[in-house]
């Protein structure tokens, strides 16, 4: 191979990451190590509107869906499985998508940037798309402020 090919694909290869690396961050701005360890989280909304963020389920990386308008914490399937989470108690839910099966459980905690909750009531959703979803069972704990496209979200004693 020619030094100049050898450069040209170089190059090539490194701006095919940057783009890669941009279109990563705008898509997910919210990544567990921007957050940090603060008791307040900001998070910002990502281009289709929702607020998605990476959190620690019982100290596992998992992408999350957080959701002010879902009663509770939601897990797939898969998910639950990687925690070995189990449950026999079948409960029958309403999600966005309809009428379905759940399976109560709890999450020994739950941690998105430095806030953290312990004992959290979830359901196990085989039909759930995305690995969580954190709803009001986590987000009730916490004080929650919606502004210009930023969920603020800050840790509040119990």
């Amino acid at each position: 191979m020619k030094p100049g090919t050898l450069i040209s694909t170089a190059i090539w290869l490194v701006l095919f990451a940057g783009c890669i690396w941009m279109v990563d961050a705008a898509l997910n701005p919210n990544k567990a190590k921007a957050l940090g360890n603060s008791e307040t989280v900001v998070l910002k909304r990502d281009p289709s509107g929702h607020y998605r963020a990476e959190a620690f389920i019982n100290g596992v990386k998992a992408e999350v869906l957080v959701d002010t308008g879902a009663t509770g914490v939601a897990i797939s399937s898969k998910l639950a499985q990687t925690l070995g989470i189990r449950s026999h108690a079948a409960v029958s839910t309403t999600t966005a998508n309809g009428e379905t099966v759940s399976y109560m459980t709890r999450l020994a905690s739950v941690r998105l940037g430095g806030i953290e909750a312990k004992d959290v009531a979830a359901n196990i959703t085989p039909a759930l798309e995305g690995e969580a979803l954190l709803g009001m069972s986590f987000l009730s704990r916490m004080d929650i402020r919606l502004y210009k496209g930023t969920m603020t979200i800050r840790q509040v004693e119990e």
